[in-house]
């Protein structure tokens, strides 16, 4: 009942590997999203945003990358008159759980970033302000996929 009357849908589903296991990456990252996509439609959403991540590949070798890419097409093959697709890069906010590598480099990228602002990284809220006014603006076309540069200037919006 959750998923029916909405005219917009907006997924930033995931989870790690080291947190779920592989399956249940797997589980979270690509067969819940995609339930989540069949719901949607199924209660009448007609655009769906789906966050994804740069570098996403269902022909990757790494996990990560492919199942991000096995997503963006399981979403896409719903059917929605609208899907746009966002691949951030690394997305810089706070966590609650401790994750060491990944706060390293959040310190280091968001050094990068103050030269190369939208090169290897982005602010959770430029994400999350990117989601909403693609949603404002007219489509171009059935399927958009906004890379990091792109996430940034709508992001600004």
């Amino acid at each position: 009942a959750a998923f029916r009357g909405h005219d917009v849908g907006f997924c930033c589903l995931g989870t790690t590997r080291a947190k779920a296991g592989t399956d249940g990456f797997v589980r979270v990252d690509r067969d819940y999203v995609a339930q989540a996509a069949e719901l949607a439609r199924a209660g009448g959403c007609k655009h769906f945003v789906l966050q994804s991540s740069r570098g996403a590949d269902r022909h990757s070798r790494f996990l990560y990358l492919r199942v991000k890419g096995e997503v963006e097409n399981l979403v896409q093959a719903v059917g929605f008159d609208r899907c746009t697709i966002l691949r951030p890069a690394v997305l810089l906010c706070r966590r609650q759980e401790s994750r060491p590598t990944e706060w390293v480099a959040q310190q280091f990228l968001g050094l990068v970033a103050q030269v190369f602002p939208t090169a290897y990284s982005v602010p959770v809220e430029t994400v999350a302000r990117a989601m909403v006014a693609c949603v404002l603006q007219p489509g171009e076309g059935k399927v958009e996929v906004l890379e990091n540069g792109a996430i940034h200037e709508l992001g600004k919006a």
